[in-house]
């Protein structure tokens, strides 16, 4: 939205003038069942370093009627503009500004959502704030050093419940009165509204006693696991507690499941909203969950970290997100009781994978990226923000020492408690506990971007004993168009020797924990040992590398990989295998003969599901064109065949049911689909639930079997919310050119559609086997995009931007048409991101084609 922006020097500037004390918002939301806009009125009480100075504060509202400066009445015509209202004339001191405007209800999930459920026709709302979103609801000061404490008054209708960061007074004549809150960001205040159904406990310990809630909607009561929630919960309470050694800063801990949710969840201050797919409607595997349960935990950790102390501006950003990370997948991993203390093993199969994706896009950049304005953070929470972030804490914990790392955490929240810090705050508190000076490391890892390869340099006598052993480090060039230079950076690593057991399981047998530090790092402790099956560099996924292995240690992974008797060398081995795929060093099809012979071997649910992933993407995309459905066909057939033989109700087999409906393309199998669906055959101990049918469903609706009444049909039998995005999506899937034409008109020509259900559609019109049909979007989204991008959200227009740019036709061509688009539309420089990160994922697919045609002819 034009006029949105706001720039680090205006925040900066604004911090240096302005002290805030506090904000009375009163909201009248009594006409929410009926959408349109509601009544806000914000006074704010704050102080000014100067005399007659000038400044702004935000809004973005359809209307604004008053604006009272210290008891004077502006002239709001003259004052407000855009998404700011001026004010001149400051006193220096205390200053009083009473805002009343409209605001409006959204469906994009940004500012006020407002949702209306189609089982019960009511309205629900939530707030969304991170970054800038305060502001659509009520005049603020919208950046994140700039704390303040929050007064909320609501009108609501009857028989609403209405939840924000303080506890949920009683309403008197349908009016609830929150008390104030303690000091924070203007991102992290929240409001909840709706006839939402609820469940209370709390957390008891040591006399400490915090009120627990848990939200849905009715519609999904049926399904809310509340007791596993709550037991998520309050193994993070022990655990943060104890690590952060400082007790949970806010008056009650709230989390809400709601409708239409952009992200995964928001750390809104004692008020958490999370998506509420993760109110599971039908059986799910363990990976779900675990999923789940870290989503929790994150949220909870950033009470600490985050929300007691806050970022001063959004270039540490980082430091949130990746500390939240860290320390929840920590909490699963050592946390008594917990039921995933293989979370490290998820985290380097999907996390790392994303980060090493992202690291090697032209969009790369530093941990602690440049943030110049808004602009530029609402692209910036990617793989690099959240999991390299992530990677590279975790070895900073192990360069200076779990017990060392959090005696310095928890130094830095007793001195820093409700306000804002730099990350040389931080780090300041590390240095102090561990005696280690973290100036070049933080200059290494953080201020540089690109990934490195550490490859093993082995050389043996003609009895097996290693005579020299030594870690090369190579920093491949960065992307073309990425800022900076290749780095070498030290790392904390152990290297792993596994050998085959009696039981013929790959055990480690030795390890050693190193520094590696520039281009060749010898290993003293292993010379004179016997070279063992498989060397296995980055051990225990300590450091944030690409690995590589030796040619005889890759040949008895690519015949072991599946026999690792641990999960984690298993999933290092499986993260190399795809990052090679990717980078054209293995073809397609050795990648897929080597997961075909591995992955009837793997426990790991989540590995599991991460190969099913990979493998589709790598034959849809990478494969040579010649020989993709070749390939499609023997993973089609594969997973059909781990369907029938995986345990009656197992983890497994639901997980193989989904990869079987993700590809069946021929008629025996697509009558198997729809057997399946009408009952006419049966799988032993595989329930073909709700949200199972709609994957049949959506696959026939895609392969042409299932037309519109059949769609419709199933949307019969699952009215509901997620049954509308199932529908919306078989519709788009529908291999005819209507259909096409109807999901592109819905999306790219009108912007009547939620959030949500846009995301559906995308999802429903890209289908990997209709190419050919899809081919002419490719002109017609070079010829939208900037319009669509100029005239949406920032939310609703990056949907498109990413999910309609032409990824599937792998060709120079598409190259061309993108180069020639970047050149002549001249994009802002978010728009510009997307679509040189959706460019780049088709010059590897190019790379990979091409790698893959190669092998044929060997």
């Amino acid at each position: 939205m034009p006029g949105t922006n706001l720039t680090r020097d205006e925040a900066q500037q604004r911090a240096r003038l302005l002290t805030v004390d506090s904000y009375e918002i009163d909201l009248d939301l009594s006409g929410a069942q009926e959408g349109g806009t509601y009544r806000s009125e914000t006074t704010v009480r704050f102080a000014s370093a100067e005399d007659g100075a000038e400044t702004f504060v935000d809004l973005v509202a359809p209307a604004v009627h008053e604006v009272v400066l210290n008891g004077h009445a502006l002239d709001v015509a003259a004052v407000f503009r855009d998404s700011r209202i001026t004010l001149k004339h400051l006193r220096a001191g205390d200053n009083e500004l009473r805002v009343v405007a409209d605001c409006s209800y959204t469906n994009t999930g940004e500012g006020l959502h407002r949702f209306v459920d189609p089982v019960d026709q009511q309205a629900y709302l939530y707030t969304q704030f991170e970054v800038p979103d305060a502001r659509r609801v009520f005049a603020n000061f919208e950046q994140p050093d700039l704390k303040a404490a929050f007064r909320f008054t609501v009108k609501a209708p009857d028989g609403w419940t209405v939840i924000s960061n303080s506890p949920t007074p009683e309403p008197e004549d349908g009016v609830w009165r929150f008390e104030p809150t303690p000091r924070i960001s203007t991102y992290i205040t929240a409001l909840i509204a709706g006839p939402y159904h609820s469940v209370h406990s709390s957390y008891e310990k040591d006399g400490q006693s915090v009120p627990l809630g848990i939200y849905c909607r009715p519609s999904l009561a049926e399904y809310l696991d509340a007791d596993a929630i709550f037991d998520v919960t309050r193994q993070g309470f022990d655990w943060f507690q104890e690590k952060f050694d400082y007790a949970y800063p806010f008056a009650k801990y709230d989390q809400l499941f709601v409708p239409e949710f952009n992200a995964g969840a928001m750390e809104n201050a004692g008020a958490v909203t999370i998506r509420d797919q993760y109110v599971f409607r039908s059986k799910v595997t363990d990976a779900a969950y675990e999923v789940r349960a870290e989503t929790i935990l994150h949220e909870l950790a950033h009470m600490w970290f985050g929300d007691l102390v806050t970022m001063e501006w959004w270039n540490d950003l980082w430091l949130n997100e990746s500390f939240a990370t860290y320390t929840s997948i920590a909490c699963q991993a050592h946390a008594p009781g917990s039921k995933w203390p293989h979370s490290w093993t998820t985290f380097a199969n999907s996390m790392k994978t994303w980060a090493y994706r992202q690291d090697q896009l032209p969009s790369t950049h530093p941990i602690m990226a440049e943030i110049n304005d808004l602009d530029d953070v609402l692209v910036n929470f990617d793989g690099i923000t959240y999991a390299k972030g992530a990677s590279v804490l975790k070895q900073l914990v192990a360069y200076v020492g779990q017990d060392e790392f959090f005696r310095g955490v928890q130094g830095y929240f007793k001195r820093h408690a409700f306000g804002n810090t730099r990350l040389s705050d931080l780090l300041g508190a590390l240095e102090e506990t561990s005696g280690r000076d973290l100036k070049a490391w933080s200059k290494a890892w953080l201020e540089t971007a690109g990934i490195n390869v550490l490859r093993p340099e082995i050389t043996a006598d003609g009895s097996g004993a290693i005579t020299a052993f030594a870690v090369r480090q190579e920093a491949p060039a960065l992307p073309a168009g990425a800022k900076g230079e290749p780095v070498l950076r030290p790392h904390r690593i152990a290297v792993g020797f596994y050998d085959l057991d009696g039981a013929g399981k790959l055990v480690r047998t030795e390890r050693v924990e190193l520094d590696v530090d520039g281009e060749l790092t010898d290993v003293p402790a292993l010379v004179g040992k016997a070279r063992p099956a498989v060397v296995l560099l980055n051990d225990d996924d300590l450091s944030y590398a690409k690995v590589r292995l030796d040619e005889e240690s890759l040949r008895n992974v690519t015949e072991h990989l599946g026999d690792f008797a641990e999960s984690l060398p298993r999933a290092l081995c499986w993260a190399s295998a795809w990052d090679m795929t990717r980078d054209g060093e293995l073809a397609t099809r050795d990648y897929l003969a080597l997961v075909l012979s591995g992955i009837g071997k793997e426990s790991d649910i989540g590995v599991v599901q991460s190969l099913h992933r990979q493998v589709k993407l790598a034959v849809d995309q990478y494969a040579d064109p010649a020989w993709r459905e070749t390939g499609l066909t023997q993973w089609t057939d594969a997973t059909l065949a781990h369907l029938r033989a995986a345990d009656a109700g197992s983890d497994h087999q639901l997980a193989w049911a989904r990869a079987f409906a993700a590809t069946a393309r021929t008629p025996q199998q697509l009558d198997l689909l729809q057997a399946l669906l009408d009952g006419t055959e049966t799988i032993e101990g595989l329930a073909v639930d709700t949200e199972l049918r709609w994957a049949f469903v959506e696959r026939l609706a895609a392969t042409g079997v299932f037309d519109e009444d059949d769609v419709a049909g199933e949307y019969e039998r699952d009215r509901t919310a997620a049954g509308e995005r199932h529908a919306a999506t078989a519709r788009a899937a529908r291999p005819t050119e209507a259909a096409k034409e109807e999901a592109w008109a819905s999306v790219v020509e009108g912007d009547k559609l939620p959030n949500a259900v846009q995301e559906s559609v995308i999802a429903g019109f890209v289908q990997t086997d209709q190419r050919e049909l899809l081919a002419p979007y490719a002109e017609r989204y070079f010829a939208a995009v900037k319009g669509v991008w100029e005239s949406r959200s920032h939310e609703m227009a990056q949907q498109v931007a990413i999910g309609l740019y032409p990824a599937l036709q792998v060709s120079q061509e598409t190259l061309d048409a993108t180069d020639a688009w970047l050149a002549s539309a001249q994009p802002g420089a978010a728009l510009r991101r997307l679509v040189s990160e959706s460019r780049a994922g088709v010059e590897r697919a190019l790379r990979a084609q091409a790698a893959d045609a190669a092998a044929a002819a060997r």
